[in-house]
């Protein structure tokens, strides 16, 4: 021990920096090394080593990422003004230019996710970015993945999650939706009355040639009247022949 003790602090700072030199990476991590400042290339995953003092290491997680793109204030192609947010998912593909290539990727993709989002949906009327909103994610997801190619991220998905409209666009559409359902009410109701016609027109052909029918039909009438819980309803037929009779002898009198 009395051998150790002039030693001792130089085998705790050769412990600490063997300690510091010993690094341990996830599988989804990957270090990517400067040796005096240069670039030497990517290590991992698993126990990598330092040369202390003259290697340093940046890790770079390769999970993708879920980054949502805040609410913004977009006038649309038709001078409509929404506010539209989002969300991107992107993960690194290539670890070196992620670090080389730009300051903090994450802030960088995010900054130009929001600018992008505003100028896509920019160009759309408000209609087209209610019912096309599969085209915009398409669109944003290859605008972003072509800027972002350069840092060495892949943006595999953007989806637009809401769009919040004023309240007087609100209501002019809930307006403009129920005149709609009267619109198709109204032409439903009258084709059904020209179905019902036809039908009529041709049942009124049909009794004309048959003058047995109109009897049977007024016996079936009567049937249905008659019939039922609680009805005590009498009928009294005459056949028809008699009434054109009797009417025939009173205009001849």
């Amino acid at each position: 021990m009395n051998f150790l003790g002039p030693f001792l602090p130089f085998v705790v700072i050769i412990l600490i920096l063997l300690f510091n030199s010993i690094k341990i990476l996830a599988e989804y991590e990957r270090g990517v090394i400067f040796f005096l400042g240069r670039l030497t290339g990517v290590r991992g995953p698993g126990l990598i080593f330092l040369i202390p003092g003259l290697e340093k290491m940046q890790k770079v997680d390769l999970r993708t990422v879920t980054m949502d793109i805040p609410s913004q204030d977009i006038i649309s192609k038709d001078n409509v003004t929404l506010k539209v947010n989002g969300v991107v998912y992107f993960r690194v593909e290539d670890p070196e230019k992620s670090i080389i290539a730009v300051e903090n990727f994450l802030q960088a993709t995010a900054q130009i996710a929001q600018t992008t989002l505003r100028s896509v949906i920019g160009q759309f009327e408000l209609d087209e970015i209610l019912s096309k909103r599969e085209n915009i994610n398409l669109k944003l997801q290859a605008i972003l993945d072509e800027q972002t190619e350069p840092w060495g991220i892949k943006v595999s998905t953007v989806e637009v999650k809401a769009i919040d409209l004023p309240i007087e666009m609100q209501r002019a559409m809930a307006k403009q939706a129920e005149a709609e359902r009267d619109k198709r009410a109204k032409v439903i109701s009258a084709q059904g009355e020209l179905e019902a016609s036809i039908k009529l027109a041709e049942a009124a052909e049909i009794l004309g040639k048959q003058k047995d029918a109109i009897v049977l039909r007024y016996l079936d009438t009567m049937k249905e009247i008659s019939s039922g819980e609680g009805k005590s309803t009498t009928f009294f037929p005459l056949p028809v022949d008699f009434l054109n009779k009797v009417m025939s002898d009173k205009i001849g009198s």
